[in-house]
């Protein structure tokens, strides 16, 4: 049962984010003059489908995401089509999912805040200073509590996690419970790069306090604090997939990376914690495909506004549309290539029971 749950929660919000992000693929094309030819529910062979207009409405076998079938992506000679149009408003049509997917974690994250939830409170409490860290040249000890960080109290370990993260590359101020029962302000540096099994401040919490202090007690917010908290949420998430990312690169280390498998194995993990957990996740990866489509990538949205780009740089020449498709081709297939990569990766740290 629990299976099923989780495999159903996973088709949900996976397919939700996707076809969030065709919706407005759509829906720009439309205000664009651009014909869509089919918009699809999940992934032919189809199902079943019915035509209003131009286009056919269909609803296919394969149950992930969704597809806007528009009339020559790459083909300019036919007046309706995407290639047809000007530099604005292609850039308005390849950017629309992109808009849509950056757009809907403020509705999700608002909510999430909205639906009653659990909070949990815990002791961070100090159980080791890593030689020759950041906390310890600040004069942090085994045995404080942290009480906040940048004035911002924290609650729980993942505060702790969270808000070093968004500070990596700065400096932190962080009050502590020192032993003798006094408060006491540290100015330390979340580093980048640390050291294997370190951390980015150098410090390990007491796994033994933190679960005898956890307490978890119920909230939901009101309307108009949780659209602003929803606000500050999804700029966090930004920031904090920023620092995440270049901290990856900088440390050469990807197991942090996860796939669909990893996906649907977070997905079941989180439904047994209820809707907001599951609405804040689904928020997480919606911005998380808006950024990745952003990239400059050939086959993603964002390497086809990079192709936009140069042809307004250019004023008006474009590249050649068979040499883009084989560019974008390749992309296809280099990411292709990579995805099977991570899925191996999440199977291992599955198997090894991570």
């Amino acid at each position: 049962m629990q299976f099923l749950i989780s495999a159903i929660a996973f088709i949900l919000i996976f397919t939700g984010i996707i076809l969030a992000h065709e919706l407005g693929h759509f829906f720009a094309a439309k205000l664009s003059g651009v014909r869509v030819e089919e918009f699809g529910l999940g992934y032919p062979p189809r199902l079943f489908g019915y035509k209003r207009g131009e286009t056919v409405y269909s609803i296919n076998w394969i149950p992930f995401g969704g597809f806007t079938k528009m009339t020559g992506e790459e083909d300019p000679t036919d007046s309706r089509s995407l290639a047809s149009k000007s530099c604005a408003k292609r850039a308005l049509v390849l950017a629309g999912g992109i808009i849509v997917n950056a757009l809907l974690p403020l509705l999700l994250f608002s909510v999430s805040y909205m639906v009653p939830h659990d909070i949990v409170s815990q002791q961070i409490t100090i159980e080791e200073v890593a030689l020759d860290s950041p906390a310890e040249k600040a004069g942090m000890s085994v045995g404080d509590t942290i009480l906040s960080i940048n004035g911002k109290s924290i609650e729980n370990y993942g505060d702790l996690s969270r808000t070093t993260t968004m500070n990596l590359g700065k400096k932190m101020t962080i009050v502590v419970l020192t032993t003798e029962n006094t408060e006491e302000s540290f100015q330390v540096e979340a580093r980048w790069k640390p050291p294997k099994g370190q951390g980015a401040i150098g410090i390990r919490i007491n796994s033994t306090i933190l679960e005898d202090s956890t307490v978890v007690s119920h909230r939901s917010e009101p309307f108009f604090r949780a659209i602003s908290l929803g606000f500050r949420e999804t700029f966090q998430t930004i920031v904090l997939y920023k620092n995440s990312l270049l901290s990856m690169i900088v440390s050469a280390d990807s197991s942090s990376l996860v796939g669909p498998v990893g996906i649907a194995q977070l997905t079941g993990e989180l439904a047994q914690y209820g809707v907001s957990p599951l609405l804040e996740f689904a928020g997480v990866l919606s911005l998380s495909l808006a950024i990745m489509n952003l990239l400059p990538l050939p086959a993603l949205d964002g390497g086809r506004l990079t192709f936009v780009l140069i042809e307004w740089i250019r004023r008006g020449k474009r590249v050649a549309p068979q040499t883009e498709g084989k560019i974008h081709f390749i992309g296809f297939v280099m990411l292709l290539l990579l995805m099977v990569i991570i899925t191996f990766q999440d199977i291992g740290r599955i198997i090894s029971g991570g």
